[in-house]
């Protein structure tokens, strides 16, 4: 890699989202930026474009591109939808929301909730599938459900968010908690379900392909990731596969506490879906391990909850942050995520830079 280029050549080259996507982002970064070499991080690494339109009181998204769009589905009465043709702009989607109220399955198995939390959004097997969480903040009485659409175009037809049901649950009596669902697909088309948060940690399942429910071939209950120390603070798990690994991003630490929340995004990987899952340390995520990959800034506080757009050979990290400058309203983040050498992914300086 050469040793110094410019935004400009980085992501003209890495962009390729038509023409106009291309020079509205040539001008978003235009300043030179060091580059990595070999392993260390030496360099300033570009930061989000100065997103446009319904980007706050974003948290917990979940990002997919549908034909020409992208939509991100995130934490909200109803699960709120935003939509936005170039990744920057993004505007109120229609219908603006999934549903018009918690399902009442759901309601009567974890009573007096208003919200839904975390969805997760991925499409296989024709069609688009929708994980969500109900619970009760501090507790692990939790629920997965689970809502299914051929279309995310509201003026195709067939376009009807269909509710599943139940896909799992927690009660006091398990040691973990059934929040923050991801679907993965293995090397082979396998559906799995990560998710988990704080208690003893990120857990998967296999689900079955066809009902996308959890598979009678394989009902074990896998450990992927663990904490020991801050009330065992680790969850919102987000799972993709990259060249000969499979790469877990979870948050560490608190979120939800406005510009005092310190969470952040840490990854590991594995050559198997189910772990072991290691840091660039070789420290097993089990054991608490995680490189970090989000860091605070003056003006970006609690950088985490991530999900990951994989398009055209590229990355990004989509995440909420805490806006320090607006009263640490929570706020939709786009990066590009860049790798090095080893095969381990950054979006910035590890030096506490700032905005």
């Amino acid at each position: 890699m050469p040793k110094r280029i410019t935004r400009r050549q980085m992501f003209r080259s890495s962009l390729l989202f038509g023409a106009g996507w291309r020079m509205r982002l040539s001008s978003l970064w235009a300043q030179d930026v060091p580059c990595a070499s070999g392993n260390t991080m030496e360099r300033r690494v570009p930061q989000s474009p100065e997103l446009t339109g319904s980007i706050r009181r974003v948290h917990d998204p979940a990002i997919i591109k549908a034909d020409d769009a992208y939509y991100v589905f995130c934490t909200g009465q109803g699960i709120p939808v935003r939509r936005s043709f170039d990744l920057v702009d993004w505007k109120i989607s229609f219908p603006p929301v999934v549903f018009p109220a918690v399902p009442a399955w759901a309601q009567e198995i974890i009573p007096g909730q208003n919200d839904i939390w975390a969805p997760d959004i991925s499409y296989y097997n024709g069609k688009y599938h929708l994980y969500y969480t109900v619970s009760t903040f501090g507790e692990n009485r939790s629920v997965i459900g689970l809502a299914t659409n051929t279309t995310l175009d509201f003026k195709a037809d067939g376009f009807k968010w269909v509710d599943e049901g139940l896909v799992l649950e927690s009660t006091a009596a398990n040691n973990y908690n059934c929040i923050d669902p991801n679907l993965i697909l293995d090397e082979e088309g396998v559906p799995w379900l990560a998710f988990g948060s704080f208690w003893s940690g990120i857990k998967m399942r296999r689900l079955d392909f066809e009902t996308g429910k959890p598979s009678a071939e394989d009902e074990t209950l896998y450990s992927l990731a663990q904490r020991r120390v801050n009330y065992g603070a680790v969850e919102a798990p987000f799972i993709i596969r990259k060249d000969d690994f499979y790469y877990l991003f979870v948050s560490f630490d608190f979120c939800c506490r406005g510009v005092d929340s310190d969470y952040h995004v840490m990854v590991g990987r594995s050559e198997n879906v189910t772990g072991p899952y290691v840091d660039r340390d070789g420290v097993a995520m089990l054991e608490g391990g995680g490189t970090q990959v989000t860091f605070p800034t003056e003006r970006w506080r609690g950088p985490g909850h991530n999900a990951i757009l994989q398009e055209d050979g590229n990355e990004y990290i989509v995440y909420h942050a805490y806006d320090a400058e607006n009263t640490g309203i929570p706020t939709l983040r786009i990066d590009l995520l860049l790798w090095d050498a080893d095969g381990w992914p950054s979006i910035g300086a590890q030096d506490g830079a700032q905005d």
